[in-house]
C-alpha cells in the first residue's frame, strides 16, 4: 500500500510540476529565485546541538496520507510563532496540496512571522522545485533519496550549493544512507517511518546513526512523541529531531517544546 501511495504521490507531483511550469516558466521562476533574499541559515543552526544540547526542527503539519487530518484549523503564522518561542531550532512546513493539505501560503506566512530558518518539505523530484522553493523563500528543502535517482541527488545538491539554499537528504535504510554519503550529502535525516507499512521505530535512527562518518549530521525524524525518545536517540549521537504531528496535536505545543529540549 505504501509503495502504491508513494508512487502516486510522484504521479500526482509530475502534473503539478508541468501546470506550473504552464503558469510560470522554469525561466521566470529562476529570475525569480535570484530576486529573492538570502537563505537563513538552516545548516548552520543543525550543525552543533544547541544550549540544552538538542534543535527541534519543529513541523507545520496539517494533514498526511496515513493519518488523515491532523489539526483542520492550524494558522501558519501563529504556529510558527508558538514554535520559536518554544525553542525551536527551525521550522518544517509542509506544502503538498494534495496528500497534507499544505501549500506555498503556509510557508510564506510561517517564514514571514519569525526570524528562523525555514524548511520547504515537499516531494523534490525536479529542478523546477528548487528555484520555487528559493522564489517562496524557503532556506532549505528536502531530498528524498527514495524518489530520487543517484544521478538526480548529486544534481539536485549541486544546484543547491550554487543557489545556497540547504539540503535535507531523507534516508530510511542502509542502502539509501550509502546513496547520500557517496552523494556528498552532509545534512542526513533519518526517517524512522517506513513509507511501505507507515510502521514508525526510532530504532531505525539508533541504527544507521553507526553509520555516520564524522562530518555528517543526522536528523531524526517521525515518531518523537516525547523526551524518552529524544534521550533515546541522544545517546547514538543525534542531537537534531524533526518533529511535526505531536507538537501539531498538543493542547500547549509551547510547552511540550520545552519539555522536549530540556530535561
Amino acid at each position: 500500500m505504501g509503495t502504491d501511495l508513494l508512487a502516486g504521490i510522484v504521479r500526482h507531483k509530475k502534473e503539478e510540476i508541468a501546470a506550473a511550469k504552464n503558469r510560470v516558466s522554469e525561466r521566470e521562476i529562476r529570475v525569480q529565485a535570484d530576486a529573492s533574499e538570502p537563505c537563513r541559515p538552516f545548516f548552520g543552526r543543525l550543525s552543533k546541538p544547541g544550549p540544552h544540547g538538542v534543535n527541534v526542527i519543529a513541523e507545520i503539519k496539517r494533514a498526511s496520507p496515513s493519518k488523515g487530518v491532523i489539526r483542520q484549523n492550524l494558522i501558519a503564522g501563529i504556529q510558527a510563532r508558538v514554535y520559536e518561542t518554544g525553542g525551536a531550532a527551525a521550522v518544517s512546513v509542509l506544502t503538498d496540496t494534495r496528500f497534507f493539505q499544505g501549500g506555498r501560503r503556509d510557508l510564506v506566512e510561517a517564514r514571514r512571522a519569525i526570524q528562523l530558518p525555514v524548511l520547504r518539505k515537499d516531494f523534490v523530484i525536479s529542478a523546477y522545485q528548487i528555484y520555487e522553493s528559493i522564489a517562496m523563500g524557503a532556506d532549505a528543502i528536502l531530498l528524498i533519496v527514495r524518489i530520487l535517482s543517484p544521478q538526480q541527488l548529486k544534481d539536485y545538491l549541486a544546484l543547491c550549493a550554487e543557489k545556497r539554499i540547504d539540503a535535507l537528504v531523507e534516508v530510511h535504510s542502509e542502502a539509501d544512507f550509502k546513496i547520500a554519503a557517496s552523494s556528498g550529502a552532509r545534512l542526513i535525516g533519518i526517517n524512522n517511518r517506513d513509507l511501505d507499512t507507515f510502521t514508525t521505530d526510532i530504532e531505525t535512527s539508533i541504527r544507521l546513526a553507526a553509520l555516520f562518518d564524522k562530518h555528517h549530521v543526522g536528523v531524526a525524524e517521525s515518531g518523537i512523541n516525547g523526551r524518552k525518545d529524544v534521550e533515546q536517540i541522544l545517546e547514538a549521537g543525534i542531537y537534531n529531531f524533526l518533529i511535526g504531528e505531536s507538537l501539531v496535536r498538543a493542547p500547549d505545543a509551547r510547552e511540550l517544546l520545552k519539555s522536549l529540549i530540556a530535561e
